[in-house]
């Protein structure tokens, strides 16, 4: 059991750690991205998303490069734990001149949004080309209405449960003197319980719309709370050796001599 919960919690720190996606390489044909939603631009700031309603995009696209660029489709995801939970795709193929500047507006529809993800969302609205390659995006927080049994809240319910049972298992092998003598591994008997008290945190504060899940704040959160973790499993008393009783304590008598016999 406790190999399974470590599994599972390690797979929620590698989706953290090592899942964000690299940033695509700008060339001479990318584009300046602004995007306006029901006519409140998003750069920094928050924009509510109620699935229930439609929603205008508009977009200004501005190339400042010599050669045209041509604009397959656009894209609206929202991103947690770099871990896509929402991605919505319009393909409006449209063309950028050089030295100019085009805008577009689409109408989208997210009723389906309400079961995919809830609360703060760092979102972005991206410009693809034919072979889905980016050509320029704008960066947002998208404060989504959904709702709380969504993908994104259960994931949330999921990895709280393993931290629970993480902790619980840590906790019953201190109390029953089952730890390893090695202080080492003491401490990463009790690192998963830290890494999933890291993810429960982030993700808490993002459906409490308190703190979107950004790199800059939930690397810094799951790491945090991992290495106090591992440092409560470091400091853990030695455990004890089994006491021994007097039922173990085995007497042996000396073996009577032939002589007593004969007499």
């Amino acid at each position: 059991m406790g190999r399974v919960i470590a599994a599972g919690v390690a797979l929620g720190l590698c989706a953290v750690v090592l899942g964000a996606p690299p940033a695509s390489a700008a060339d001479s044909g990318s584009l300046g991205v602004q995007v306006s939603i029901d006519r409140r631009p998003i750069a920094d700031a928050t924009v509510p998303i109620d699935p229930a309603d439609q929603v205008e995009l508009q977009v200004v696209a501005t190339n400042p490069g010599t050669a045209p660029v041509k604009v397959r489709s656009v894209r609206f995801s929202g991103v947690a734990l770099a871990l896509t939970f929402f991605a919505y795709d319009t393909t409006a193929p449209f063309e950028v001149p050089a030295r100019a500047t085009v805008t577009r507006t689409f109408v989208l529809d997210f009723g389906d949004l309400t079961g995919q993800a809830t609360g703060l969302l760092p979102s972005s609205v991206e410009l693809l080309d034919a072979q889905r390659g980016t050509l320029g995006e704008a960066a947002t927080v998208a404060d989504v209405r959904g709702s709380f049994w969504s993908v994104y809240g259960v994931f949330g319910l999921a990895m709280l449960v393993l931290t629970i049972l993480a902790w619980v298992t840590a906790l019953l092998a201190l109390a029953r003197h089952r730890l390893a003598p090695n202080r080492w591994r003491r401490g990463l008997r009790f690192l998963p319980a830290g890494f999933g008290t890291g993810l429960v945190a982030v993700i808490s504060l993002s459906v409490l719309r308190l703190v979107p899940p950004e790199p800059a704040i939930e690397i810094p959160v799951v790491l945090g709370a991992a290495a106090i973790a591992f440092l409560l499993g470091y400091l853990t008393p030695h455990p004890a050796p089994p006491a021994v009783t007097d039922s173990d304590t085995t007497v042996r008598l000396p073996a009577p001599s032939t002589q007593e016999f004969t007499r």
